[in-house]
């Protein structure tokens, strides 16, 4: 039970750390609302304390047009 409120407390500390890193990049300043936008965003979140290792994730996808 202890060890699940360890791995608990982690994972929410790497998260709110990703957040941090997200928001010092300024990517919630971003006001375009596209994949690539929210990819990194999710990304970097994710990646958490890595981003001050120098990791820089990006995502860049293209989204189908709709046929006309």
């Amino acid at each position: 039970m202890r060890i699940g409120r360890l791995v608990t407390l982690i994972v929410i500390v790497w998260l709110i750390i990703g957040a941090v890193a997200v928001w010092q990049r300024g990517y919630f300043k971003d006001t375009t609302a596209d994949c690539a936008s929210a990819g990194t965003i999710a990304v970097t979140v994710i990646a958490g304390p890595l981003n001050y290792a120098g990791v820089n994730p990006k995502i860049d996808c293209e989204v189908p047009q709709p046929s006309q």
